[in-house]
């Protein structure tokens, strides 16, 4: 499903452990409380895009340029030697309560059909729900010709820890596409999949994300993606596998299935529900 323009829909969720629900939030579409503006969705395997390792996974989120919105990011970039931002998408979850010192696990992986000076980069940040200030930058990522994709070049530096593969990720070279022409196959790039600009387009592969949490309160994630110069030649960002641990916490992502197992255990145990907001990619 895919989801154009302002999205927010609002449904009901639950106190219950994320470890095991979190894990699988997108195998039923975008979850419950989560706001899209631009380009988003959900896929399966798709190009070159593979499952995310989350062993329960059959589907995961994604962000696009293509069709994005003017002025959606919150950095002003410096590395490249002209330019600015161009247009591009967010995808924001709902309000989710954690405790200082909870593990925030999650899944990225950047592809991009642009290069050269053509620097499309995304993020992910972690903000206050109660009035969206910024809580940490997790990470960055941006083409490069140069192929150093992570950290983002001209953008704040990550504060999550990275791993590909049970490695630190210092500095990321993604696995280039391109030389001949050809790019990364993958249809949320819409008429640029399988085509490349120049130098440093290709995709970061599945990159693990951890931070520890700082401080008891609510927040919420937020991912984003963006062009740089102009509008052509798109670059996406597919995300998966949101964990909060240890403990339980308040969260906007169950999937059906899950509503309807924790609403029968509700009625037979007499737990309290809470409620949220939600959007869909």
């Amino acid at each position: 499903m895919i989801k154009h323009a302002l999205i927010t829909i609002v449904f009901g969720s639950l106190a219950f452990s994320t470890q095991v629900v979190l894990a699988q939030q997108f195998n039923g579409g975008i979850p419950a409380g989560w706001t899209c503006i631009g380009t988003c969705g959900t896929s399966g395997t798709d190009g070159v895009v593979e499952l995310s390792p989350v062993p329960t996974s059959t589907r995961y989120g994604w962000i696009s340029t293509d069709q994005g919105i003017d002025g959606i990011s919150p950095f002003s970039p410096t590395a490249s030697p002209f330019g600015g931002n161009s247009n591009g998408s967010t995808l924001t979850s709902g309000s989710i309560h954690a405790n200082a010192g909870d593990q925030l696990n999650f899944y990225f992986n950047y592809i991009t059909s642009d290069g050269g000076d053509f620097t499309d980069y995304s993020w992910s940040r972690l903000l206050n729900a109660d009035n969206s200030s910024l809580a940490a930058v997790l990470f960055t990522a941006r083409t490069d010709p140069a192929a150093l994709y992570i950290p983002g070049q001209g953008l704040p530096p990550s504060e999550a820890t990275l791993t590909r593969g049970g490695i630190p990720v210092f500095s990321y070279n993604p696995i280039l596409d391109g030389g001949d022409g050809t790019g990364p196959g993958w249809t949320p790039l819409g008429p640029d999949s399988g085509s490349c600009w120049g130098a440093g387009c290709g995709y970061t592969g599945w990159v693990q994300a951890s931070y520890t949490i700082a401080a008891t309160g609510a927040y919420q994630l937020e991912f984003g993606v963006t062009n740089w110069i102009d509008g052509a030649w798109n670059s996406g960002l597919a995300i998966d596998g949101i964990t909060i641990s240890p403990g339980n916490v308040t969260s906007a992502v169950p999937e059906p299935e899950t509503y309807a197992m924790l609403l029968a255990g509700l009625g037979l145990l007499g737990f309290a529900a809470r409620r949220r907001k939600q959007n869909q990619l």
